[in-house]
C-alpha cells in the first residue's frame, strides 16, 4: 500500500472479496522533499479504516544499491535506464514478494493497472489493463510464471475513472489524492540536478549524423534520445546533407538527440527523417510464462522470427514488428522516433481471446540502427 488511491481501492476490493488482507508500506527512499512520511500516514489511515493489519518494510538500503546505483551507472555509460522496471523486478516483485512468500502469504497484490488471466490449461498470462492509457504491463514484463501464480492485480479490469469513483463510494481518505509521478519511490524530482549532484558535468562535442562538429553539450547523462534542448548549436553553422543540400542550422526545425558515443563523449543530433529508425538490437530477453506461451505461440521459444507488437516506452504506442531471436534484432514495420539504448522493448500479441493484448515479455534495447 503506497498511500495512493490505486492500492487503497485494491485493498478494499480484496477485503470485500473475502481475502485476509494485510497492508504493507515499502519505505525505499528518504530525502528532502520526499513524500515518504505523508504517504506512509495515508496508507496507515486507509488500513485503519479497512480494519486490516499494517506493517512497514524498510528497503532503503536495497533500493539504493539495486535501483539508484543502476540508474546512475546506466546514465554514466551513455544509456537511458528504466528505474521503474528495475524497481518492480528488484523491490516489489523481488524483496517484497520474497518476504510475503516466506511469511506464509498466498499472494501479493498491488494497485498496478494490469491483468493476470488464463492463457491455457489454467496457466496465467500477463494481459494489458482495460485502461489502455494507464496500462503498466511495460513495467512488469520481468514477472515470472511462478510470480503470476501468486500475484493479484485487483484493479486491472477497471479504468482510472472507475477507480476514483470507487474510492469516493468507499469514503477512502485518499480518494482525491493526486497520482504519484516521476521515478518509482523517489517521485517527481529534477533529474538533471539529481544527475549533476552525483556525476557532475563532462562537456563534449555535439555532432551531426555524419560526425561533423556543430555544437557542444554539458555531459551525455543529461540527455535522452528525442530531447531537443539543453545543448548548444554553434551560430552560423552550415553543413551539407546526404543529398548534397546546404543546411543552415538556424533556419531549420530544432535538432533532436538521436544517439550518444560514450567513448568519444559525443552527442549525436539530427532532424527530420534522421530522427526515425526502423530497427534495433536487444539483449537479456525474458518471457513472462515460457511454458504457456510455447504451447500457444510456438515461435516464441523455437528461435523462429516472431511477429509482435512492441512498445519502447511506458504508455507508448504499440508498433508492429518482427523479432528474430537468432540476431536479437527487432525490425519495425514503420520507422519510429525515440529508440533509446538502455530502455526496454516489451513484446505483445493480440489473441483470439476477448481480453486485451497479452504481454509476452521483453528485452533491453542494446543497440539502435540508423536505417533511414
Amino acid at each position: 500500500m503506497s498511500g495512493g488511491v490505486d492500492s487503497s481501492v485494491a485493498a478494499r476490493l480484496l477485503k470485500d472479496q473475502g481475502y485476509d488482507v494485510t497492508g504493507v508500506y515499502l519505505e525505499c527512499w528518504r530525502a528532502p522533499g520526499c513524500r515518504t512520511d505523508q504517504d506512509r500516514k495515508d496508507a496507515l489511515q486507509v488500513a485503519l479504516g479497512l480494519e486490516i493489519p499494517f506493517t512497514v518494510l524498510d528497503f532503503k538500503e536495497a533500493y539504493r544499491d539495486r535501483v539508484v546505483e543502476y540508474f546512475f551507472q546506466e546514465y554514466e555509460a551513455g544509456r537511458t535506464p528504466n528505474p521503474d522496471v528495475m524497481c518492480n523486478k528488484e523491490i516489489k516483485f523481488g524483496l517484497f514478494y520474497d518476504w510475503a512468500m516466506a511469511n506464509g502469504f498466498d499472494a501479493v497484490a498491488t494497485g498496478h493497472y494490469a491483468q493476470i488471466l488464463p492463457l491455457n490449461d489454467h496457466q496465467p498470462g500477463l494481459f494489458s489493463s482495460q485502461d489502455s492509457w494507464k496500462d503498466q504491463t511495460y513495467f512488469l514484463y520481468r514477472l515470472t510464471a511462478e510470480q503470476l501464480h501468486h500475484t493479484l492485480f485487483p484493479i486491472g479490469h477497471l479504468t482510472k475513472t472507475e477507480v476514483r469513483a470507487l474510492a469516493k463510494s468507499f469514503n477512502l481518505p485518499v480518494a482525491e489524492k493526486k497520482d504519484s509521478v516521476g521515478i518509482c519511490f523517489i517521485g517527481d524530482i529534477n533529474v538533471h540536478e539529481f544527475l549533476r549532484e552525483r556525476l557532475g558535468e563532462n562537456p563534449g562535442q555535439v555532432v551531426d549524423r555524419q560526425g561533423r562538429l556543430i555544437g557542444e553539450h554539458k555531459g551525455l547523462w543529461f540527455y535522452t534520445i528525442g530531447q531537443r534542448h539543453g545543448f548548444t548549436i554553434f551560430p552560423k553553422t552550415v553543413t551539407v546533407s546526404d543529398q548534397g543540400e546546404r543546411i543552415d542550422h538556424h533556419n531549420i526545425p530544432p535538432f533532436y538527440v538521436i544517439g550518444k558515443d560514450a567513448k568519444k563523449n559525443q552527442l549525436i543530433v539530427g532532424f527530420g527523417r534522421e530522427t526515425y529508425q526502423d530497427s534495433f538490437r536487444v539483449a537479456l530477453p525474458h518471457w513472462t510464462n515460457e511454458k504457456a506461451l510455447t504451447q500457444l505461440f510456438p515461435a516464441v521459444t523455437q528461435n523462429l522470427p516472431l511477429s509482435v507488437l512492441v512498445r519502447i516506452r511506458h504508455t507508448g504506442q504499440l508498433h508492429s514488428a518482427t523479432y528474430d531471436p537468432h540476431t536479437q534484432r527487432v525490425t519495425l514495420a514503420e520507422p519510429i522516433q525515440g529508440i533509446a539504448e538502455g530502455q526496454s522493448a516489451v513484446f505483445y500479441l493480440d489473441t483470439d481471446l476477448p481480453q486485451p493484448p497479452v504481454c509476452l515479455g521483453g528485452a533491453v534495447i542494446e543497440e539502435s540502427y540508423f536505417d533511414v
